[in-house]
């Protein structure tokens, strides 16, 4: 049987459809090209990667100044590995347990113990950050991995007063306003005080440690490593907030003043998952949050 034709009109609205049909199709493509964000661009681009490590322990120690004298030094507030005393080495962190996340650092981290109208306050917020920043690009592309074992020192505990040697600083965490100082600032109510210090990120490539416990390694000039000290490895960066706030009269730390803040690094971290972020944060310059992942 013969299928009637269709009516003119009817085959002009059919076009019409089509052709709009077609359309839409097209436009629906554009849409969704322009929602389709290149993972390139998700990507940010901080060279970083960090451990939270909350407050472990206390104790007059330092393995790193005093080894095998417990007792002999100022009161020290102890994060990451939960076995660090006077005794501590290598093998005893490799087998220690640990307050950091990622739970793969045992590293040992200490600073002076902060106090309060002179009673001892522990920061609520410990973050140590991995960064590849203060030298050129290049040098970031060929940061090295800091060395199983290896011991930093950073600051002046014997410092005297804020001058140009003074590596830590004072600043209120939400309130920017009051600005940054080498010595303890006054925080407005509902703020915390907080304290940076940056350890040194060039290594002469050779020892762990040095009989000052701080020739081994140096802070770059001019955005390059000195030439003593050729291996650029990730700047540690040691960030503490503390719950208090108000009269800086009120405050101290066990080593005197705030500009005698320092801290110790016992470097614990698996030597994989320290060069897996390394080469996957740092060289690429890549913000990657405790896992090791971009973040």
């Amino acid at each position: 049987m013969e299928r009637a034709a269709p009516f003119p009109g009817t085959r002009r609205r059919l076009r019409i459809v089509t052709l709009f049909g077609a359309l839409l199709a097209l436009l629906g493509g554009y849409a969704v090209i322009e929602r389709a964000e290149p993972a390139e661009a998700r990507v940010v681009r901080v060279a970083e990667f960090l451990a939270d490590c909350p407050y472990s322990h206390r104790l007059p120690d330092d393995p790193i100044i005093y080894p095998g004298l417990p007792g002999a030094s100022h009161m020290h507030s102890f994060f990451g590995s939960t076995v660090t005393n006077a005794y501590t080495n290598l093998a005893d962190l490799l087998n220690s347990n640990t307050t950091c996340n990622p739970r793969v650092d045992v590293s040992s981290y200490w600073v002076p113990t902060f106090y309060a109208d002179n009673v001892p306050v522990e920061p609520t917020i410990v973050t140590f950050y991995y960064l590849g920043e203060g030298v050129r690009s290049d040098i970031v592309a060929n940061t090295q991995p800091l060395p199983l074992g290896l011991r930093i020192v950073a600051g002046n505990a014997r410092a005297t007063g804020p001058d140009s040697t003074t590596i830590s600083r004072w600043s209120c965490l939400h309130a920017g306003h009051v600005g940054a100082s080498k010595d303890f600032v006054n925080c407005p109510a509902g703020t915390m005080i907080e304290s940076y210090l940056d350890f040194p990120q060039c290594w002469n490539g050779r020892d762990l440690d040095s009989p000052d416990h701080k020739s081994h390694m140096a802070y770059p000039v001019n955005q390059a490593c000195p030439s003593s000290h050729p291996v650029a490895v990730p700047k540690l960066r040691q960030v503490l907030r503390y719950p208090v706030n108000g009269n800086p009269a009120r405050f101290r730390l066990a080593s005197g003043g705030g500009f005698t803040m320092h801290g110790d690094f016992f470097n614990a971290w698996p030597e994989a998952e320290m060069m897996r972020r390394v080469r996957d944060c740092i060289r690429p310059v890549i913000k990657c949050g405790a896992d090791g992942r971009p973040s």
